[in-house]
Formats: structure tokens, C-alpha cells, sequence
């Protein structure tokens, strides 16, 4: 078991940066595939990014690939989402996940994933 916590989100204005944090309890954070989802009301859950174990492997939303970069720092247990060139698409309540693995292989649905933050608020205006 693992418990995850999000940090950093907040009001940020097109076209700024933000870095989205994701901190890990409970078990050694290098037996999990991680990643990035993000919902806003009335939409469905969807994918952003995905890191293997190690960190070695990476995969991205078609939306997101070139401005957002997914990276892990297992001896801080610790998961890290830096967003640049934020969109006003981009707003959205943006959660972290784990899932139990002895794969060193990205994760990129949701239902396969087994632990969740809570979330954490990102709003960018225009």
C-alpha cells in the first residue's frame, strides 16, 4: 500500500510554467509505474503521463508532449509533473497514481492503476 499526495497546483496564466509534485508513503515508491491524469467537471478522467519504475521509460498525452515533462526521484519517493506553455485546456484537477508492478513498463489507464492522491486544483487563465 501506498499513500500519494499532490502539491503545487494553483492560478498560473497562459503560456507560464508550473511543476506539479506527487509525494509517496507507505512502500518504496521504485516497486510502482506512476503517472499523471487529470478530470475537470463533467468530463471524463484522462490520461497525461506515465513513468516505468526506474524512470527510464516515459509516455505522454498526444495534447501534452513537448510542453509537459514526467520524471520520478525514487530516493525521495517522490513524482514530479513540470507543465510549460500552459493552455487554458489544460485547467483541471490533475491527480497522481501507482500501481504494484515487477513490469518495467508506462501504465496509461486509468483502471490500472491502483492507488490515488486526492488531486490538486490547476487553473490557467487566458
Amino acid at each position: 500500500q501506498v499513500q500519494l499526495v499532490e502539491s503545487g497546483g494553483g492560478l498560473v496564466q497562459a503560456g507560464g510554467p508550473l511543476r506539479l509534485s506527487c509525494a509517496a508513503s507507505g512502500r518504496t515508491v521504485s516497486d510502482y509505474a506512476m503517472g499523471w491524469f487529470r478530470q475537470d467537471p463533467g468530463k471524463e478522467r484522462e490520461f497525461v503521463a506515465a513513468i516505468s519504475k526506474s524512470g527510464g521509460t516515459t509516455d505522454y498525452a498526444e495534447s501534452v508532449k513537448g510542453r509537459f515533462t514526467i520524471s520520478r526521484d525514487n530516493a525521495k519517493n517522490t513524482m514530479y509533473l513540470q507543465m510549460n506553455s500552459l493552455k487554458p485546456e489544460d485547467t483541471a484537477v490533475y491527480y497522481c497514481a501507482a500501481r504494484r508492478t515487477t513490469i518495467g513498463r508506462v501504465v496509461i489507464t486509468d483502471n490500472n492503476y491502483d492507488y490515488w492522491g486526492q488531486g490538486t486544483q490547476v487553473t490557467v487563465s487566458s
